[in-house]
């Protein structure tokens, strides 16, 4: 394989795995090579200024991850979006050229058939069936009455320390747990 190199890779087309999309919806292709500014600046004028309803990311491989980030960034941006993801695997095809061929023979292609993991996540205005796999709801908004709801929920999370002799005392039954091996005789007072 050293003398072969990658001529280009090419991706079996596959529809989306959304029944009832409309024929319209827009489908953003992450690619690993994609600028995520791009991605949001393109996909924010469709829903902010274009009106669209709903919206499909789409990435394969190393893309998935970059995937993720966009949708995350629009349910921050946009709020109030429903969402569906689907995960499966594309066959991408890759076509390898063989740099060193057999003096008088032909140039060879090498063609390999390789399966990736895909994503799929559609985000949507209107709601979508709660039932199907791979649906979330959208997240309660920060800015209608969330303030109050984000607050408690953080005081929840907080656990009150303990009155001021009880910290001394649970910190001295650790050291006194950790020094009773060494006192009894072990390996360590041999050496």
């Amino acid at each position: 394989m050293e003398n072969f190199r990658k001529v280009r890779t090419l991706e079996e087309e596959s529809p989306l795995p959304f029944p009832d999309l409309p024929p319209e919806v827009v489908e953003m292709k992450v690619k690993e090579g994609s600028k995520i500014r791009n991605l949001m600046n393109f996909a924010m004028a469709q829903m902010e200024l274009k009106g669209r309803r709903q919206i499909v990311f789409s990435g394969c491989g190393r893309a998935i991850t970059k995937t993720i980030t966009c949708v995350e960034i629009m349910k921050r941006k946009l709020g109030g979006l429903h969402q569906v993801t689907k995960v499966r695997y594309k066959t991408l095809l890759e076509v390898w050229e063989n740099q060193d061929p057999l003096p008088g023979g032909l140039a060879q292609n090498l063609t390999v058939r390789k399966n990736v993991p895909s994503i799929c996540i559609l985000l949507s205005r209107d709601p979508l069936d709660p039932n199907q796999a791979g649906y979330q709801s959208p997240e309660p908004q920060q800015g209608d009455a969330g303030e109050d709801r984000s607050s408690s929920s953080t005081q929840g999370l907080k656990r009150p320390g303990p009155p001021p002799g009880e910290e001394l005392l649970t910190k001295k039954l650790q050291v006194q747990a950790a020094e009773s091996p060494r006192g009894s005789g072990t390996a360590e007072s041999h050496h």
